[in-house]
């Protein structure tokens, strides 16, 4: 259990961060840009959870964001060892298996794609939009992070998989697609 006594350290003012396991990094290193980047994408499905009144897909992305939670602590553990351990929180596949089975349930309700869907629609499916756009940019910051030194395979099929789920909840969320707003390629020449 993590508790905190005061939110302010200073051991950031010299433009360091300290990871899980004790080293520092710059604040614009790959690994932390993944970090801030997996909580600006759990920030934004924070504020779509806001906008919906349905239950089921508001615990959804609650369970999402402690999820977020997860992954952000497996990134801020360097390393090649991706087991979980006692004080080592690592992403596991059975997460990412959790998201295609939500994936395949809200898939169901809805008649297949005649065309791309405009990030719109209802309020709730457009700050879902949002959330996928910005899980999009984190899956884009991680899989950098993944060039330049290991990360784990769980963290980037989750991150990856995450993005289709918001997308197909938006749908859902606009009316089981029919209120979604197509493009139309080249309508305004």
């Amino acid at each position: 259990m993590v508790k905190l006594n005061r939110i302010y350290t200073r051991t950031g003012d010299d433009g360091t961060t300290g990871l899980v396991d004790g080293s520092r990094r710059a604040k614009h290193d790959p690994r932390m840009e993944a970090i801030g980047l997996v909580d600006e994408a759990n920030s934004a499905i924070g504020l779509a959870a806001a906008a919906l009144d349905d239950g089921e897909n508001a615990a959804t992305l609650f369970r999402i964001q402690n999820d977020m939670f997860d992954l952000g602590a497996d990134i801020a553990t360097p390393g090649e060892d991706f087991e979980p351990g006692e004080m080592t929180l690592r992403m596991v596949a059975s997460q990412t298996q959790w998201l295609e089975t939500q994936i395949d349930a809200l898939n169901d309700r809805l008649e297949p794609l005649a065309s791309f869907v405009l990030p719109g629609g209802s309020e709730a499916a457009a700050r879902v939009h949002v959330a996928r756009a910005s899980t999009r940019a984190a899956e884009r910051g991680v899989a950098a992070l993944a060039d330049a030194e290991p990360v784990n395979p769980a963290a980037l099929s989750y991150i990856n998989r995450l993005s289709d789920l918001l997308f197909v909840m938006a749908r859902v969320l606009n009316d089981d697609g029919r209120a979604d707003v197509n493009w139309v390629p080249g309508q305004n020449r």
